[in-house]
Formats: structure tokens, C-alpha cells, sequence
């Protein structure tokens, strides 16, 4: 070959490795901003899971507060149709009023006007006869509707205390039907603004408790001067009848103007909306700061790769082989290596660990010297090693060229962690075949922790911790089909508390609660074998899942749920004649085959009849198959 066509290949060679070597260079920076902007999405993500989180709470809180302000207006308001406004029933209803000033919670204070607006009992240490609200939007809004349902206001000055309040009224009448007067219930709109306070949405993080007609109750923020604005002409507000009850929201504040990530969050029960937000900018800054420092070490990396590419060019035109070629590329793979967070590992076709990086100290706690040499699936769990096993197989065989896997393995310190592993072959440059494999881990044990977290609260319920209606709901199905195979019966307690309505207004929702809990206890204690599953089916009605279990063992379980109620003995004035709380319970036995194959909500519908049967039959007993049995030693209902 002449020296003009040597040289001609040689700058052609030249040319194709510069081109390779910016290929590099910009595949670097395009990972590098791809990275990035994956990292910039997940700090906003992780930003929007916050204030879903903190919405949502607050939604419960608000509806909480409202609920408890309701259930002592109405209590008034049922003494008031009954013993009417005299003289004496008014004395007597000041005085429960004085009792109750400790016990109301968050309730600022209670009202009672007649219907000229004149103050005819009050919570607050003033005189009542200084005073007149008819002209108060509330109180003209209940004068003119004859609506006795609950009215939650704008919020307005107190003018027994001159703080910003927020109202919940309701009418009551005379026995005539006509109007007598308006019982009003106030709550601070500092009591939230303090409450919304112990939440950590960043320095300039804003919790907003918005009346859905968009008039701010209450902020976390500036209160004093916040409540009251209306806000109704901002999107939000604007387009709500257009939006989901609840979801993410990327607005600029018409408070500061920055531009701001949130979650709104309507409630179910009340005219009430709560904003969680957070500045778009405040969340980003971490990142922006740290993607400064790495796209830094980027462009050094960038600018290392293009200088060896340039001094790989100049060799090659001097005549270099292209082993210095090869040598430059096994040293810039060790420098990528050793820089990066993840874990690196040369595995020989032995399946011994050639080569990892620096980092496996912080994964796994082993330095690469103590590595070295080792079988690199020594510490795999036992579970996922035939799987780890047939993986690497595949990829020594050459049936597959790279692939991830996620599993556990033994950590130094002891217990495991998570590992996410990409895999690829490597091959023998002169021959072509597998010669080992290149694994890259990270450690995913935070992410599992919180799919399992995740996982767990989508099957429970969040008061009593049962199964929830949509676990229960699958179990049964689950277990019905077990059943069709095995050829097994499978049967249903189903329980509601009795007159439980009348136990919240009585005793109050958080007492309710606490019942509801110590029911749900009692039951899931009879949930004794693996198979069997203790359910809220909603509200005060609860569900046992028996497989394998025929009505003789169906009706031994009521039996033993009726005996630890008992045991509680929960007090319950308005559930005569034992004045106890009680359950009504039923029982249903399924005999599943191939006639009634998926007929499982058949089974619900037996028990929904039974429950039926032994309301309808006074309550407190049990029925099975159709046949009502009252308890031992019970009196009827």
C-alpha cells in the first residue's frame, strides 16, 4: 500500500474515532440531562405526595371540627323545640351551657338568639342583653330559608371577642313551624392557622382553608390579614364545579405571585376546601443546587473523555495501535466507576467478582478488597437466588444480552437490603464469546419499605385497622374459588353495632370512635386462623370471613364475638332494655361448586337478609340460615 493511501486510512480512522469520541461526549451530556430532569420530576413528585398528604389529613381535621360544632348546635337545638325559650327553660339552658364551656374542644363558643336577634344564652363571660345579631348574614339566611340544616358562614369579628371566627348555625323553631331563634356554634380562624402551623411545608409553605364559594376561613400564613379575602375570581375557585374533589393544582399566588405546586382538597361533608401548597422555586432548590454541582462534574468528565479523545486521534495518526485505544476506554470505564454513587462489579464467567467499585462499602457495607475474588451471589437471598441464578445463566449462554433484576441480599451490619442490578454480558474481544458479566446496583430498600407501606394502607382501614370493604371484597372472592376446588363451605359473620346513630349523639363521634375500635378489637380477636379475615364493611357494620367453616362453627364464632361484647360491657343508654352496646349478627354458610361457579356475592346477600331478619326481629340476637336466635340470657328488645 502506498504512504498516500496509508495515510488516507489513517485519517479516516482519525475521523471515525473523533466522531465516536463526541458521540460519547454528547450521549454524556444528553444521560446527564435526562438524569437531571428525571431528578427535578421526582423532587416535584415527592413535593406533590406532601401536600396530598397534609391535604387530605387537614380535609379529616376540618370535617372533624365542623362535625363536633354541629353536634352541639344540634343538641341545643333539640332542647329548644322541646322545652321552648321561657324564662326557666332559658336559666336551665344557660346553666348546661356553663357545663359544657369545659368540655367543647375547639369550639370557641356557643350562641342561642331568639328571633329578633337578642342573645338569649351565650358561652362567653358577657352580658347577653348588650347584644343583637340579626343583623348577621347567618342569621338572616336562617329568618328567611326555612332550612334546618347546617350553615357553615364566612368568617366574621366576634363581638363578644373581637378575633376573626368562623360559624356553624342552625335554625330552630317554634312549635308551630315558625321561626324562633338560631343556635350558632364559632371556631377560631386562629385555631386552624395555629393547627396548619405544625406542618413542615418549607419557609414559604401555605396551608389555606378556603369556603367553597372561595372566601378564606383560615391560613396558616399572615392569618389576621388573610381572612376573609375573597378569592373566588382565581381559577381554582372559578372552575371547581369543572374539577375532581381532589387534585393537584400548579397556580402563581395572588397573595405573593410566586408561582406555587399544591393539592386542594373538597370535603365530602362540608362547604369547605383545603390548599396545601408549596413554592415551585423552594422545592426545586435542592436539586437546582446539587444538579449545578453534578452537571459540574459532567463537563469535567466531558471534558477529560474529549481530551483523550483528541490525544487518541494524535496517536492514531502517528501510527498507535488500537490497543492504546482499548487501554484509554478500560481506564475511563474504572473513572466512571469509582465516581459514581452506584455500585460496580466485574463478575468473570466463575461467577466470581472481578472488580467493584468503591461504593459497594456504602451498599453493603464489604470493601472492594474484601470482595474481590468472592462468589458474587454469595449473599443472595434464599428466595430470590434460583431466580438471580437462571438470570445470569441466560446471559453466560448468551440467550439474553442484558436485563434489571430486584432482590435481597446480606448486608455487612446485618439484615438485608434491596438491590437494583442492571446486567449485561461482556465478551472476549478476539473471540466474541461471553467472557463475564458488568452488574451496576443500587440500593432500592427505602422504595420497597414504602410500596409495602403503601400496599398496607390500601387494604386497611385507617380507624379500627381491619381489612377494609375493597380487601374484604377480594378475600371473598378469593376464597369462594378456593372453596369450588377444595369442595369446603365457606361462611359469613356479618355485625352492626345496634342503634348506633343514637350511641354518636349521645356520647359524641370520638366516643363513637373509640366503640367502633373496641368492636372491631373484640371481632378481630375471633379472626383466629391464617385464612380468616376481620373486615369493616362500613360504617358501624362489620364482616368475619370463615373458610372451611360450616354453620355449626359459624354460629359457635357469633357466639364468642356475642360473649366478648359482652365482656366490654360498653354503656349505651338509648339501646334499651339492656342500655349496653349490642350487635345485631347473622350468619351464612356457602357450599361453592361448578353450578355456582363466581356466585359469591350470593353469600353477602344470605347474610344481608339474616341482618335484616334480626333487626327487624329486635335487635341484640342472632340469626342463621333464615332462623332467628336470640341470645342466652337476653331480654327482648
Amino acid at each position: 500500500m502506498s504512504a498516500s493511501l496509508r495515510n488516507a486510512s489513517l485519517r479516516q480512522l482519525a475521523f471515525l474515532a473523533g466522531g465516536f469520541v463526541a458521540l460519547i461526549c454528547v450521549a454524556l451530556l444528553t444521560l446527564s440531562s435526562l438524569r437531571e430532569l428525571g431528578l427535578r420530576h421526582e423532587a416535584l413528585k415527592a413535593a406533590e405526595v406532601d401536600v396530598a398528604n397534609i391535604a387530605q389529613s387537614l380535609v379529616q381535621h376540618a370535617d372533624d371540627s365542623f362535625e363536633l360544632a354541629d353536634s352541639l348546635v344540634i343538641g341545643l337545638v333539640h332542647r329548644l323545640e322541646t322545652d321552648g325559650i321561657g324564662p326557666g327553660a332559658v336559666q336551665r339552658l344557660r346553666d348546661d351551657i356553663d357545663l359544657r364551656k369545659g368540655t367543647m374542644g375547639r369550639v370557641r363558643a356557643l350562641f342561642v338568639y331568639d328571633a329578633a336577634g337578642r342573645w338569649l344564652a351565650t358561652s362567653e363571660s358577657v352580658n347577653p342583653a348588650l347584644f343583637n345579631n340579626s343583623d348577621r348574614d347567618y342569621f338572616k339566611q336562617h329568618r328567611a330559608s326555612p332550612d334546618k340544616g347546617l350553615l357553615v358562614g364566612s368568617p366574621i369579628r366576634s363581638r363578644s371577642g373581637g378575633q376573626w371566627v368562623i360559624t356553624a348555625s342552625r335554625r330552630f323553631d317554634h312549635p308551630d313551624g315558625s321561626f324562633a331563634g338560631v343556635v350558632l356554634a364559632t371556631i377560631d380562624a386562629s385555631y386552624f392557622a395555629n393547627f396548619y402551623k405544625r406542618f413542615d411545608l418549607g419557609p414559604t409553605g401555605v396551608i389555606n382553608l378556603i369556603d367553597k364559594s372561595g372566601i378564606i376561613l383560615a391560613r396558616s400564613v399572615d392569618n389576621e390579614t388573610s381572612v376573609g379575602r375573597d378569592i373566588s375570581s382565581t381559577p381554582l375557585i372559578r372552575d371547581m364545579d369543572a374539577r375532581r374533589p381532589a387534585g393537584l393544582y400548579y397556580f402563581r399566588s395572588p397573595f405573593d405571585q410566586t408561582m406555587r405546586l399544591s393539592y386542594y382538597r373538597l370535603s365530602e361533608r362540608f362547604p369547605l376546601l383545603v390548599l396545601a401548597t408549596e413554592a415551585k422555586d423552594e422545592v426545586l432548590a435542592p436539586w437546582r443546587q446539587e444538579a449545578i454541582i453534578r452537571m459540574a462534574l459532567v463537563l469535567g468528565l466531558v471534558a477529560l473523555i474529549a481530551s483523550t479523545g483528541i490525544y487518541l486521534v494524535r496517536q492514531l495518526l502517528k501510527g498507535q495501535r488500537v490497543a492504546a485505544v482499548l487501554a484509554a476506554k478500560e481506564a475511563d470505564f474504572r473513572l466512571l466507576a469509582e465516581e459514581s454513587s452506584d455500585m460496580v462489579m466485574r463478575i468473570g464467567f466463575d461467577e466470581r467478582v472481578i472488580y467493584v467499585s468503591p461504593s459497594c462499602v456504602r451498599l453493603l457495607g464489604w470493601s472492594a478488597e474484601q470482595l474481590c475474588g468472592t462468589l458474587a451471589l454469595a449473599g443472595v437471598n434464599d428466595e430470590d437466588l434460583p431466580h438471580v441464578r437462571e438470570t445470569v445463566r441466560a446471559l453466560k449462554e448468551g440467550e439474553i444480552e442484558e436485563t434489571r433484576l430486584v432482590y435481597r441480599t446480606r448486608h455487612r451490619q446485618g439484615g438485608e437490603i434491596w438491590l437494583e442490578t442492571a446486567l449485561r454480558a461482556t465478551r472476549d474481544p478476539k473471540t466474541g464469546k461471553v467472557n463475564g458479566v458488568v452488574a451496576i446496583s443500587r440500593d432500592m430498600t427505602e422504595h420497597k419499605d414504602l410500596q409495602e407501606r403503601l400496599a398496607t394502607l390500601a387494604t386497611r382501614d385507617g380507624l379500627t385497622g381491619l381489612a377494609n370493604r375493597r380487601h374484604f371484597d377480594d378475600m371473598l372472592q378469593q376464597e369462594w374459588r378456593r372453596a369450588e376446588r377444595d369442595g369446603n363451605p365457606v361462611s359469613l359473620v356479618m355485625m352492626d353495632v345496634d342503634n348506633f346513630k343514637k350511641f354518636n349523639d349521645q356520647y359524641g363521634h370520638q366516643a363513637g370512635d373509640t366503640c367502633l375500635k373496641a368492636v372491631a378489637k373484640a371481632i378481630a380477636a375471633e379472626a383466629r386462623r391464617p385464612a380468616d379475615l376481620a373486615a369493616r364493611y362500613g360504617g358501624e357494620e362489620f364482616v368475619l370471613l370463615l373458610p372451611n367453616t360450616d354453620e355449626v362453627g359459624c354460629t359457635l364464632v357469633a357466639e364468642r364475638i356475642r360473649a366478648a361484647l359482652e365482656a366490654l360491657k360498653l354503656p349505651h343508654a338509648l339501646n334499651p332494655p339492656t342500655k349496653r352496646v349490642t350487635m345485631s349478627i347473622d350468619g351464612a354458610t356457602g357450599w361453592p361448586n361448578a353450578e355456582t361457579q363466581g356466585n359469591h356475592p350470593s353469600l353477602i346477600a344470605a347474610a344481608d337478609r339474616a341482618l335484616y331478619a334480626a333487626k327487624h326481629a329486635g335487635r341484640d340476637r342472632f340469626v342463621m340460615s333464615g332462623q332467628v336466635v336470640a341470645w342466652r340470657d337476653a331480654d327482648s328488645a
